[in-house]
């Protein structure tokens, strides 16, 4: 690439989607681990850069997958931990894991929808 090519043929740097890494993108939630603030099917608002806590929702790489979860530091360890009881929290090495943070459950009705300061409800 010549250091004379402008911001605009290269915006930005994208991933294997073709997506800008720094634009939210949607994504519909599978099974009920999230539930019940997030059912099987709702879609959810990702903010690739977005600022989190524990307590954030969160999209973040567990070994080969990535995987929504509730960011919890608890005892100095990270956790990504299922809102439904029927499932496990998962160790995770640190923040770095986390790749997106949720910041919108959309909906067909306007009582489904929901946005999250910070990723938290």
């Amino acid at each position: 690439m010549s250091a004379q090519q402008n911001e605009h043929e290269h915006p930005r740097p994208l991933d294997d989607a073709g997506c800008a890494a720094s634009e939210p993108y949607a994504l519909r939630v599978l099974g009920d681990s999230m539930a019940p603030e997030f059912p099987d099917g709702s879609i959810i608002v990702i903010e690739p850069g977005g600022t989190f806590e524990s307590g954030s929702f969160v999209i973040a790489q567990a070994g080969d997958e990535y995987i929504f979860r509730q960011f919890i530091v608890e005892n100095g360890r990270h956790l990504l931990k299922p809102l439904n009881p029927g499932y496990e929290s998962i160790a995770i090495a640190g923040a770095g894991a986390v790749k997106g943070v949720v910041v919108q459950r959309a909906g067909a009705r306007r009582g489904d929808r929901k946005h999250y300061a910070g990723g938290r409800a």
